[in-house]
């Protein structure tokens, strides 16, 4: 076994103590984070009917006049599109806040935008407002789009290589669990009757106070520690903690180097971290960003979140009876879950490209079948309608198998730390722009195309899978100088690209002793990066 062999295999050596505390911290900050997305968009479902009733006893004890159903269902699109504002808002907040407060202190303070939320939803009925609840759901959608972009950042951060798409796919397991959970707990037996719809919407206040509880305890991401703080020791400590008390020499010094190389952009340039725009100018980062906003708009384009949305009405359309809908709706979230943690566990091992391409693919041949059986439906043909449901239930496992989870990792694996918060900030606002426009739409195209209502999200799949396929290598166990030059030999540019030399860095030491170290003289190496910055290798 080579050296470099030995010194992955000393980092491993330690799975009990590594796993505890960093499976710890991503449930910890997993709760308060992508659960939350999941669990208020199905949450939402469920007292449709209340809310429009609301909406319109509301207005008539106002002006003494009911409200024709168009204008009922226009607040109720208000109500529902303010979700998808919100997160565009949270998206663009996302990247300013990671730089300045963390990682983990921004989820921490993400919280006070959904209690207020909470809070303005509870008090709705008292004040007679629906207004109060598009308010409430604005507020939400911010948590939600802070979230979604900031909590793959700080798992992708924290985890070891080997761990590092299975890691930060754990955010989709979450997204689907929260879509699961928020329908068991919208069914009439629960909180989704008549009385109880404020507190429903506003039951996403408890996985909040449980984040507050305990992420405080776990450390912050290392690399933000090391790279943007320029705080070795609190990198440190914070490494062992999440290694089990040991700090691996070999990631240690990738992220030395990575210090190394952001110290020297950011000597030439007075910015300390990217902005969206100087990403766009950025000509190095090019592909990079076209196959992120490739991924991350398709990712809402392709209709998955409106099966969630419109999941009654599509099931009414394929003839499903009403009474028995709010259990067939549980099994669309279940479904999701289940394909979520086999994805988890198959990242690895299949590898980031393969199972967002395979799942788009799948995708598009389910959407051809779902079309074909809503026409033979309309034609009277029989047992149709459980071919249409089982068609939706294909596309939801297909979508979770693939695109759910990695569209996610992709930002925190293909660009270094100045660039990652601008990176989820681009890729956050093309996804809530994208699901903001299917809410939006997808109700006329039913009405405009009737069973042919997934040729347009048959369309995305297809070029969506074409389109990566011909862009994206592959990422799975490779640092972030790999993905680079594959990404340069993928889309034809030929550079020369070094490589890293085998570091003699002796065995694995404690986080204890490593820190000591930091007080005696440090034995120092230097190589030249494929960029020509000297960097250095302790031993």
């Amino acid at each position: 076994m080579s050296s470099t062999g030995k010194k992955e295999a000393e980092e491993r050596s330690n799975p009990a103590g590594s796993a505890r505390t960093l499976s710890l911290t991503v449930c910890s900050a997993a709760i308060g984070g992508t659960f939350q997305y999941g669990y208020n968009i199905s949450i939402i479902n469920a007292p449709t009917i209340y809310i429009q009733n609301f909406i319109n006893d509301t207005y008539m004890e106002r002006w003494k006049t009911v409200l024709d159903t168009p204008q009922v269902t226009l607040v109720w699109t208000l109500i529902v599109s303010a979700f998808s504002l919100g997160g565009l808002l949270g998206a663009l907040l996302a990247g300013p806040m990671a730089v300045r407060f963390g990682r983990k202190a921004s989820l921490l303070l993400n919280n006070s935008f959904l209690l207020v939320g909470a809070v303005v939803v509870l008090t709705c009925k008292v004040a007679k407002s629906f207004e109060m609840i598009i308010l409430a759901r604005f507020l939400v959608g911010i948590n939600s789009g802070v979230s979604m972009n900031i909590q793959p950042m700080y798992f992708g951060e924290s985890a070891p290589k080997h761990l590092r798409g299975a890691v930060a796919f754990s955010s989709a397991v979450f997204t689907a669990f929260g879509i699961f959970l928020g329908q068991v707990v919208g069914l009439t037996e629960l909180l989704g009757s008549e009385p109880l719809w404020p507190y429903l919407l506003a039951s996403n206040a408890l996985p909040a106070l449980i984040q507050l509880a305990t992420l405080p305890w776990f450390p912050e991401s290392p690399r933000y520690l090391l790279i943007d703080r320029g705080d070795r020791e609190a990198c440190v400590h914070a490494l062992g903690r999440l290694r089990g008390g040991q700090v691996p020499p070999l990631e240690m010094e990738e992220m030395l180097q990575e210090q190394q190389m952001s110290a020297a952009l950011k000597s030439s340039s007075s910015a300390p971290a990217k902005t969206p725009w100087s990403l766009f100018k950025d000509r190095d980062l090019r592909f990079q960003l076209r196959t992120v906003m490739t991924a991350s708009s398709a990712m809402m384009l392709c209709g998955n979140d409106s099966i969630y949305f419109y999941a009654s009405y599509i099931f009414m359309e394929a003839g499903i009876p009403p009474e028995k809908i709010q259990y067939i709706t549980i099994g669309t979230g279940a479904s999701e879950f289940t394909a979520s943690i086999l994805s988890n566990l198959m990242i690895e091992w299949v590898g980031r490209r393969y199972l967002l391409i395979g799942g788009y693919s799948l995708m598009a041949c389910w959407t051809v079948v779902f079309t074909i059986a809503l026409t033979l439906q309309s034609q009277g043909v029989a047992g149709m309608a459980y071919l249409s449901m089982a068609c939706v239930f294909a596309y939801i496992l297909s979508f979770g198998l693939g695109p759910a989870g990695v569209t996610g990792i992709l930002p925190a694996e293909i660009f270094d730390q100045t660039a990652r918060p601008a990176a989820y900030m681009v890729a956050g606002s093309l996804m809530w722009i994208s699901l903001f426009l299917v809410g939006m739409l997808f109700p006329f195209i039913v009405n405009g195309l009737g069973n042919y209502c997934f040729l347009p999200f048959l369309v995305v799949c297809l070029v969506s899978a074409v389109v990566l396929g011909l862009t994206m290598p592959e990422t799975k166990g490779k640092t972030l100088a790999q993905i680079t030059a594959e990404f340069d030999r993928k889309n034809g540019r030929v550079m020369q690209v070094e490589e890293p030399e085998q570091y003699q860095l002796g065995k694995a030491s404690s986080f204890t002793t490593l820190t000591e170290s930091d007080h005696k003289t440090d034995h120092k190496t230097s190589r030249k990066s494929t960029n020509g910055t000297e960097v250095l290798g302790y031993i």
